[in-house]
Parts: C-alpha cells; structure tokens; sequence
C-alpha cells in the first residue's frame, strides 16, 4: 500500500499539458485508457447479446437490460439512444449495459436481429 504522501502527491493537473488522467499519467487529449477498456471488454464477450428484463433494486419498477453488445463506448450511447427512441421510452447506459425503462424485450429483440445481431432472451 501506498504511503499517504505517495497517494496525496499524484499530478493532477500540468500548466504544459492540461489535465491528466490519473490512470496513464499521460494528458487527457493523448490518453488511451478508454480505448484499452473498450478492447478489453469486447474481447471478454461471446457475441451473443442477452436481453432480460429485470426489477431488482428498482423498488418493483421493470427495466429490461441489453449485455452483451460487442460495440466501443460511443458506439453503445449511439445504440442506446436509437433504442430508447425505438421504445419511445427513458432508458441509460451503466457500465456497458443498456437499460430500457419497462418490458421492450421482444421489440428490442427485433430491432436488434434487424441489426444482424445474434439475440437471446435470458432469465424467466
């Protein structure tokens, strides 16, 4: 573990280079953690997109989850919009997750087949 001076001398800002991202130390505009993240993640899928709709921890609330998409990040908010707007309903991105508000998992499912994705209805 880090002393505490270690963890309290981090740079976190350069007058030459901007802001730095805490994980490359490297400036914003030339890092490249999000995209390693990216790569990261895709490779770890199997290229199935799961579709559930869940209600746990929503106070009862139905959201149906789409996992699974091999896109980038912004590639994911793009799909998700178009989603949100194919419903007509609110919905968010959380960490490579898209969720719909409400029980869109059959209209998801063609929308995302028209897409020529490979699509699994998962849970009960």
């Amino acid at each position: 573990m880090a002393s505490l001076n270690d963890q309290l001398s981090r740079l976190v800002y350069s007058t030459q280079a901007g802001d730095v991202c805490p994980e490359c130390r490297q400036a914003k505009n030339a890092c490249c953690c999000q995209e390693n993240a990216d790569t990261n993640r895709i490779a770890s899928l199997d290229g199935i997109v799961r579709i559930r709709r869940e209600t746990s921890g929503r106070k009862g609330k139905g959201v149906t989850t789409v996992t699974g998409v091999p896109l980038a990040e912004a590639e994911l908010k793009r799909l998700s919009k178009q989603l949100k707007q194919h419903c007509g309903t609110g919905g968010a991105l959380k960490n490579g997750i898209i969720e719909i508000q409400g029980d869109h998992r059959e209209t998801i499912k063609a929308f995302l087949e028209k897409l020529d994705y490979t699509v699994k209805l998962a849970g009960g």
